[in-house]
């Protein structure tokens, strides 16, 4: 089961109901990837919960003036069956400099143009804009 395909379904899904949160099974990939999410300004908030063992990602979703998701499209890159690595001169731009590749690199979960700026490369994960 690929658990970062599943959290970027549920928040496409969402967005399509204009639901205002959900919930997202946790992993540390899953919540780097909403942090990321967060830290760009593609949704509100992002929380940790946790009750016994289970732990869960709340994502507050964000919608502009006219009541669209400012997430228009949420795309899963590398996948379980088909890695993508890049080195930090490939990492793509994204919708011309609108959107974010979200990679995983040696220096944790981080947006593409963050990955630029250090000069390292890694695994797209997702692509937004």
């Amino acid at each position: 089961m690929d658990n970062i395909a599943n959290m970027l379904t549920i928040i496409r899904n969402a967005q399509a109901v204009k639901k205002e949160s959900v919930k997202a099974p946790y992993s540390k990939v899953n919540f780097g990837i909403s942090e990321i999410l967060k830290k760009e300004g593609w949704v509100k908030s992002v929380e940790l919960k946790k009750r016994g063992e289970k732990s869960w990602i709340i994502i507050n979703l964000s919608y502009d003036k006219e009541g669209m998701p400012e997430i228009k499209e949420i795309k899963r890159i590398s996948k379980p069956g088909k890695r993508v690595y890049v080195g930090y001169k490939e990492i793509p731009v994204v919708s011309q400099g609108y959107g974010i590749a979200v990679l995983s690199t040696q220096n944790g979960i981080i947006a593409g143009k963050d990955a630029r700026k250090q000069k390292v490369g890694g695994e797209i994960l997702c692509k937004v804009w």
